[in-house]
């Protein structure tokens, strides 16, 4: 890539498949994210706020921004869509405002609510679908309407004749329409609940933390170090590709923008390598989703899980290490499998960066990576160790930039770097066109070109600003949403409903349960986002899964966690394979497939946690090595058993022997374990055995000839 393409502007909004803005539009979004990013900076690192005005004036610019930035329709704004979102950004500024304003008064009048009180509470949950409606789809929206409507249904709620069609497990007395009204506006499980607060103050930071990391070029340094580090290997750039889209996934806190932003350099080069236009989508599509579970910033759901099981965040952090790299072994060992059975290679050393220049250029991108996890370590506040991070990217760039122009005399990008050398500027592009085709509007948040100076000017400083500020609009929305449907369960004890309806069909079968958890998971992943999706799960199955079957509280949110992030590669839906696929030019359903068979880890390890607890809480060293080693040796077993190939293709008694001794290592018992790894050695040496007699096979053959 020459210099001239490096340092490129960024996509606009149009390129990466969001809506255009006009210019003003823009100014008006990037007034609204400045204001938005210093309220935060401020309340994280100088002076909280009240919860509700944390909550109220966050929920205010994120819905004001919605409003501006995804237009009522996907066209071209016309005089009728200008009037529609004028209104809507002037209810997002009222309902927000009223809260703010009167919030003495409304907490004085609790439970004898105004008039005027329910009227504002009517319009911000419409104001809340509308903005859910439009940054995450129809689906949640629909789920939510259908909780509202539940509610009301009911002998004393507000439409009794919906009431009779309930079965009489989901009945319930039913609600009126001001006592709905004021639990989910004027209350704190509604709207402005714990899923809201989290995101207005925690999530919201880190997301900024990863625009300001990326805006000084970090995604390219970390993808150039992932090159430099594993692309001598077979199969190379998809390793390479796992390394950095896991890393730079658990930054970003989206899989699907993830995929958007490094997939645009590294699927082209697994292609050309030899993966399949599926097989590289996916790859890519299964190394963001694990990004969601990578510490140390892992996705919103992590930091909603610290408050629901009041964890500390640096605990949920250090627990979450060893089964995050249990997941990236089997993708890399899918990637490799791949790789060893086509005989592909590696690239040469020609076309690759050395991991001494990418440290000497990008040295300072690990300096706020080290801040963060030494204040997280240290139990310092989440909210304010992102923001002490921010500082770090802050202080380390002017560092740098005055090393560079005033000692060394040094201006622009480092040098060439694996992702210029080997990724042509025409693949570049079809890539971005493929990324328009996949990514929608949630795509609509470029990254900040990664080919600039490394001093934040004010012009960087305020991109870092609004890009963070888009990236959270679909993060906070569906917190708010979520809020919603959470606020109707607890409202109508549908969560005790629920799991009466589990224990019953599981008949106390704790294998049973977790299954109709993984499908609970999958269905409501088809329409909610990841972080909805763990809401409501962790507060219809995790009581459940603790009370009824014993499992710890922590491990049972970690279980649902992990499951909730499947819907990234699950089909019928997986919208970060589908992402995937539109850059590779590849079937979008093939893709999926194969992300999904790359992913399984997702499956596998949380029920590893439940029936083997030594993973997250230790033991007996002893005891926790062989964990360990059981754990890795299943998981490569699987890997092996799915793609058919361990040294040489593999025949089906074998593939039928690997499913056997996964089952008996999966199983409760040591004795079992024990058994399971005998199976797995079995295979492991009947592979080899008949890779030795084709190897011998084919000598012997050479020679004949």
């Amino acid at each position: 890539m020459s210099d001239a393409a490096r340092n490129a502007p960024p996509p606009t909004a149009e390129e990466r498949g969001g809506p255009p803005m006009a210019a003003w539009v823009m100014g008006v979004v990037t007034v609204l994210a400045v204001a938005l990013g210093a309220f935060q900076l401020y309340t994280a690192g100088v002076r909280p706020f009240n919860l509700f005005v944390q909550r109220g004036f966050h929920l205010m610019v994120v819905l004001m921004i919605t409003f501006l930035a995804f237009p009522f329709r996907k066209r071209p704004r016309k005089a009728l869509d200008w009037v529609v979102d004028g209104v809507l950004v002037a209810a997002s500024a009222y309902v927000g405002l009223y809260l703010l304003i009167d919030l003495d008064g409304i907490i004085r009048r609790s439970g004898f609510f105004l008039q005027r009180d329910i009227v504002t509470g009517v319009i911000a949950t419409l104001v809340v679908l509308e903005a859910a409606r439009r940054t995450i789809g129809w689906a949640i929206t629909i789920v939510a309407a259908v909780a509202l409507l539940y509610s009301m249904a009911g002998p004393r709620g507000a439409l009794p004749w919906l009431g009779e069609q309930l079965p009489g497990i989901l009945a319930h007395r039913g609600y009126s329409f001001e006592r709905i009204v004021s639990h989910l506006y004027l209350g704190q499980e509604g709207i402005f609940g714990l899923p809201l607060g989290v995101a207005a103050t925690v999530v919201f930071t880190f997301i900024l933390f990863g625009a300001f990391l990326e805006s000084t070029g970090a995604g390219r340094s970390f993808m150039d170090m992932a090159y430099a580090v594993a692309g001598r290997q077979r199969g190379g750039p998809a390793k390479a590709a796992v390394i950095a889209s896991g890393f730079m996934g658990s930054v970003s806190g989206s899989a699907i923008a993830n995929v958007v932003t490094t997939g645009t350099f590294s699927i082209p080069l697994m292609k050309r390598l030899g993966y399949s236009p599926e097989e590289a989508g996916g790859v890519e599509a299964a190394a963001s989703t694990g990004g969601q579970i990578l510490p140390p910033v892992m996705g919103a759901g992590a930091f909603l899980m610290a408050e629901y099981t009041g964890v500390p965040y640096s605990e949920i952090v250090r627990i979450s290490v060893l089964p995050a790299l249990m997941y990236f072994t089997t993708v890399f060992l899918f990637v490799d499998l791949i790789a060893l059975k086509r005989g592909m290679r590696g690239l040469p050393s020609s076309q690759l960066p050395r991991v001494r220049d990418v440290l000497r250029e990008g040295w300072y991108y690990l300096v706020p990576i080290a801040v963060l996890i030494y204040f997280l370590m240290i139990n310092v506040s989440p909210n304010r160790v992102g923001f002490i991070a921010i500082v770090s990217i802050l202080g380390v760039s002017a560092l740098r930039w005055v090393i560079r122009r005033l000692l060394l005399g040094r201006t622009g990008p480092a040098a060439e770097t694996v992702a210029g050398v080997t990724v042509s500027e025409s693949e570049q592009a079809a890539a971005r066109e493929g990324a328009v085709a996949a990514a929608g509007a949630l795509a609509m948040t470029a990254r900040p070109s990664a080919g600039q100076d490394a001093l934040l000017g004010l012009r960087g400083f305020i991109e870092a600003f609004r890009v963070g500020a888009l990236n959270a609009v679909p993060v906070s929305v569906a917190c708010a949403v979520a809020g919603i449907v959470v606020g109707i369960i607890t409202l109508t004890g549908l969560g005790l409903k629920f799991s009466a309806l589990m224990l019953a069909f599981s008949g106390g079968n704790l294998l049973i349960a977790i299954v109709l958890v993984i499908l609970a998971s999958l269905v409501l992943g088809m329409g909610l986002p990841v972080t909805a999706s763990y809401i409501v799960l962790a507060v219809l199955a995790a009581p459940l899964l603790q009370n009824e079957f014993g499992i710890p509280l922590l491990i049972a949110h970690m279980l649902i966690f992990w499951y909730s992030q499947d819907s990234n590669v699950t089909p019928p839906v997986a919208l970060a394979a589908f992402a995937g696929a539109g850059i590779a030019r590849a079937d979008p359903m093939k893709t999926a497939f194969q992300a999904w068979k790359m992913a399984k880890g997702l499956y596998l390890i949380p029920l590893f946690m439940v029936y083997n607890p030594e993973l997250i809480y230790g033991g007996e060293t002893w005891y926790y090595a062989w964990t360990i080693v059981v754990g890795f040796v299943a998981l490569a077993a699987f890997a092996a058993a799915l793609e058919g190939y361990m040294f040489t293709r593999m025949a089906w008694y074998s593939r039928v022997l690997s499913a056997v001794g996964l089952v008996l290592i999966f199983y409760p018992s040591f004795a079992f374990e024990v058994a399971g790894m005998a199976v797995m050695l079995t295979v492991l040496g009947i592979n080899l055995a008949r890779r030795r007699a084709e190897i011998k096979a084919g000598a012997a053959g050479a020679a004949a000839s």
